[in-house]
């Protein structure tokens, strides 16, 4: 690396796909920039001494009151584009969740509100690049 170089910082985050047995997905609406307002997945960073797949199981309870035990997380796939986010590089680690048809979600942390969402009638545009990570989630399904 030359002198005129800068390392990149690249920050480590884990996202969730919780669906629920009848065909339902969680989505959270965001709270704050970027994409105030918009709808996304449950997930944020990964704190230190953590997994990824802890941390998914944090935040999904921590942004929507949906407890799951991180042991019964399925590892999707690493999200590392570099444009994924506004703010500088994220690298995420993506999880699916399925839970039961009655569990309820309650906004918290920084989630202004968390819905279950049909899986054939999604919002037309989520955050970051969510809508191809529950693409993906649900072809795994």
């Amino acid at each position: 690396m030359s002198a005129a170089e800068t390392p990149e910082t690249i920050r480590y985050t884990a996202d969730i796909v919780a669906v629920t047995t009848d065909g339902r997905v969680l989505l959270i609406e965001r709270d704050w920039p970027p994409f105030a307002g918009a709808w996304a997945l449950p997930g944020g960073h990964v704190d230190q001494g953590e997994t990824s797949r802890t941390a998914a199981a944090r935040e999904l309870a921590e942004e929507t009151g949906v407890h799951v035990d991180a042991a019964d997380l399925r590892q999707l796939s690493v999200w590392d584009s570099p444009a994924r986010d506004p703010r500088g590089r994220y690298v995420s680690v993506a999880y699916l969740a399925t839970v039961p048809a009655d569990t309820p979600a309650t906004a918290g942390d920084d989630a202004r509100a968390a819905r279950w969402w049909p899986i054939t009638d999604l919002p037309q545009r989520l955050a970051f690049d969510h809508a191809a990570i529950l693409a993906d989630a649900l072809q795994a399904a």
